[in-house]
């Protein structure tokens, strides 16, 4: 049975092929209002690993980039936005359609990234939104009503000898005397 299906898995071509994801091998990059200082901030779509393949036909790019007050749009490969400062924490997002040349395989690729700026370096760098950037303690009020309780949660009248129960947010165990 095995010999079988071995025969025909071959005569029948079994192939596979790579997954192409126009969609991984897109990013972009930013400038710093240094090296532009028409714009503090602009962008460039980036897919040169795309292109060299010949089978990218065009790519079209959307891109949207908020502030704390407000979002702005651009349009094309390349865009710069006048209304951002580089005081701002910025959320960059770009919408691009990778048309194939065949047609067969067509992407809508959608990426965001926070993004800060570092005077330092002249540069914007991602900024890590899961690190936290304060604790605050909370103080929970401990409320002694004496009120006595099972362990279910349930409120007792009175204890039993040799059970346990909860008071005052402390457990407890009878016993006998």
């Amino acid at each position: 049975m095995k010999k079988l299906l071995l025969v025909l898995l071959v005569t029948l071509g079994l192939q596979t092929q790579a997954q192409i994801n126009g969609c991984d091998q897109l990013s972009y990059t930013t400038w710093p209002q240094q090296s532009a200082p028409s714009w503090p901030f602009a962008v460039q779509g980036n897919a040169t690993s795309l292109y060299s393949t010949g089978l990218v036909d065009s790519i079209m790019w959307n891109w949207q980039v908020c502030n704390s007050t407000m979002c702005y749009s651009g349009y094309g490969p390349y865009w710069g936005f006048l209304n951002i400062l580089t005081t701002d924490t910025i959320k960059v997002c770009y919408d691009a359609y990778v048309y194939f040349a065949d047609a067969t395989l067509n992407f809508d690729c959608h990426h965001c990234d926070s993004l800060i700026y570092n005077p330092n370096i002249y540069s914007w760098i991602l900024f890590n939104t899961s690190t936290p950037t304060s604790i605050n303690e909370i103080t929970q009020e401990k409320i002694n009503d004496n009120k006595i309780y099972d362990l279910l949660g349930r409120e007792l009248k009175e204890v039993l000898v040799g059970s346990m129960y909860i008071r005052n947010q402390k457990l407890y165990i009878t016993r006998n005397k």
